[in-house]
């Protein structure tokens, strides 16, 4: 492979915005450019490297598409994070998932409380409305840094003072299969895309409208019975979901 020069060559069979987007993407990999940093601007590519404003532009957008960059308007173009690879926590815990890839993640507990289902929740637990559920909200850091916001809530007749467990250092799945005889055997899981709340992007260090990964999960016993319902937020920025088939 050839190395990436800081001069772009004009006489080289590889068009320029093909040498652009190799040179942006060396200085990253060797870390001359680092997480958040901004880059130079359009106008700025222009002046050093010679290359139109409209190749520029090219450029940055495709490296934006694929996750290599990221955009605040009014400011500029910034370096994003390197995004980390987890499975669904059907597979296995994110705590746990995190930890095997050498990452400190600790769990801050932002409440826990006895409430009455509302229609959603009792849906999904196949309650009726107003059922006591034990909701628990954690956020989950990786080396001091929010990554995800977890919404669990579990029926208070399945799982009789789990609120008084170390949630924070123990994992949910863990105390529910362990304390409770609840081992997860049925999941129902949808993914979709949503916008931070003023109050999520509070919690996770960004900026309201952040896209973030919503994971919402059904998990049954092998019996068939709902024990708990979850609503996972992943900083879209930081996370990338795995889902593996054998067919």
């Amino acid at each position: 492979m050839s190395t990436v020069t800081e001069v772009l060559d004009r006489n080289s069979a590889t068009p320029l915005y093909v040498q652009l987007s190799d040179l942006i993407r060396d200085k990253i990999t060797r870390g001359e450019w680092v997480p958040d940093q901004k880059i130079p601007s359009e106008n700025e590519f222009n002046a050093l490297y010679g290359i139109s404003r409209m190749t520029a532009r090219q450029v940055l957008a495709r490296l934006v598409d694929e996750g290599l960059l990221f955009r605040v308007q009014g400011k500029g173009t910034f370096v994003s994070r390197r995004k980390i690879s987890t499975r669904s926590p059907s597979y296995m815990g994110i705590r746990e998932q995190l930890e095997q890839q050498g990452y400190a993640t600790s769990t801050e507990i932002l409440s826990e409380q006895l409430i009455e289902a509302d229609a959603r929740v009792a849906r999904e637990l196949g309650l009726a409305e107003g059922t006591p559920v034990y909701a628990i909200r954690r956020l989950r850091r990786v080396e001091d840094t929010p990554i995800s916001l977890h919404e669990s809530y579990v029926p208070q007749t399945l799982a009789p003072g789990i609120i008084e467990r170390d949630l924070a250092s123990q994992q949910l799945c863990t105390v529910l299969e362990l304390d409770y005889d609840l081992q997860m055997a049925h999941v129902t899981e949808t993914l979709e895309t949503s916008a931070a709340s003023k109050a999520e992007a509070k919690l996770f260090g960004n900026r309201p409208g952040t896209p973030l990964l919503l994971l919402e999960q059904r998990i049954s016993s092998a019996s068939g019975v709902p024990f708990e319902f979850a609503r996972i937020h992943f900083r879209g920025d930081m996370i990338r979901l795995e889902f593996h088939y054998d067919l």
